[in-house]
């Protein structure tokens, strides 16, 4: 496609910097190919699997010190199955969401059943970031922690002390941010980003406020699928299982990270580390004229998923297109917003000098386009 060559010494060890799902780590591989024979291929009801499945919820208990009371739910399906979940079994009149991206977006949307009061949607365009605020009426608070799909990321703080829940989506941003969870009464993701694993689970760290939540819903006449009922999902964890067979190999690789994780230091260390890659590139950004921050805000730019607009003159789909040609991958843009720009993955996985090399390969590119 191209005659340009970026010299050897340019290139990152590993050039994959995809926004989801995101770079594996080979030891995740190893381990899993260690458990293949003991859990690959048996009951998720055996005591191996269950290991397997308590493992992870211990371990992700320590990665964010889980204040009293509060428990780690694990069950089938991703966060589009979790949004279902939410509107049958969390809120109970009306909900507040954030949609300043394609996911809050997808909530909003599911918080339109019918048995339920039209959200109160808080909106901001594509680039910025929209935040909840106190009203009446509601009484689950909704939002976007980090926005995979524009690299936009909001500050998490409870929103009221009323009663009503604060429901956080953390899909892009568990594992790679910190964050208060005594801020939030629910904090939900699938796996496949910071924590490296395959889509097929969500996960949720709960309060006490939600279960109780949960357990009054379950008990009313509302008609809650089995598969999307939360209080199965809180039953089926308790006894560190799933109500149907789950992907056992993203559970290896998920328990892989997450001890990886806690071994380096926790979430701490975690949050430290895609500081430092974001920071690299951000600041990289500013040194180009021809490169802009697609999120104009600072305050509100994505330490996971950096998004950089280009300038007119210069082609990403070319500075792709050059850049797979060398191995490294998948940091086009979001496909709906249409954009001339550049999106990358810095997730826990992504080593931060690998970055650097991503940025040097990039402007080396552009000048030659």
């Amino acid at each position: 496609m191209t005659d340009i060559r970026i010299p050897a010494d340019l290139l990152p060890l590993d050039g994959r910097f995809g926004s989801g799902p995101s770079r594996v780590r080979l030891q995740q591989f190893d381990d899993l190919t260690d458990r293949a024979v003991t859990v690959i291929g048996t009951s998720h009801r055996q005591p191996a699997v269950k290991r397997l499945v308590g493992a992870i919820r211990e371990g992700i208990a320590d990665l964010y010190r889980l204040p009293e009371g509060y428990e780690v739910l694990l069950a089938n399906g991703g966060a589009s199955a979790f949004w279902d979940a939410a509107v049958f079994g969390l809120v109970e009149r009306r909900a507040q969401t954030a949609v300043f991206g394609e996911f809050g977006g997808k909530f909003a949307k599911a918080a339109r059943a019918p048995w339920l009061e039209a959200p109160d949607v808080r909106e901001a365009e594509a680039g910025s970031a929209a935040l909840l605020e106190p009203a009446e009426g509601v009484d689950v608070y909704a939002t976007p922690h980090n926005e995979t799909s524009t690299g936009a990321m909001v500050p998490i703080r409870r929103v009221a002390d009323d009663g009503a829940l604060t429901v956080v989506d953390a899909t892009s941003a568990a594992g790679g941010v910190s964050a208060d969870i005594a801020e939030t009464d629910v904090y939900y993701f699938s796996p496949q980003k910071n924590f490296g694993s395959d889509g097929g689970l969500w996960l949720a760290i709960v309060s006490p406020r939600a279960l109780e939540r949960i357990g009054r819903i379950a008990a009313s006449d509302r008609y809650i699928p089995e598969f999307l009922s939360l209080a199965n999902a809180v039953d089926n964890s308790r006894k560190d299982q799933t109500l149907n067979t789950p992907a056992v190999a993203s559970l290896s690789l998920l328990e892989s990270q997450v001890r990886w994780m806690n071994e380096q230091g926790g979430l701490d260390w975690v949050d430290a580390r895609t500081a430092e890659s974001s920071r690299g590139l951000y600041e990289w950004i500013d040194r180009h004229d021809w490169a802009a921050p697609f999120v104009r805000e600072p305050e509100y730019r994505s330490q996971v998923v950096v998004t950089i607009d280009l300038d007119d003159a210069i082609d990403g789909g070319r500075i792709t297109a050059v850049l797979r040609e060398h191995g490294i991958v998948d940091i086009e843009p979001y496909r709906k917003l249409g954009r001339n720009q550049l999106r990358v993955g810095t997730f826990a996985s992504v080593d931060p000098a690998d970055v650097a090399s991503l940025a040097d390969c990039i402007a080396y590119v552009a000048e030659r386009l």
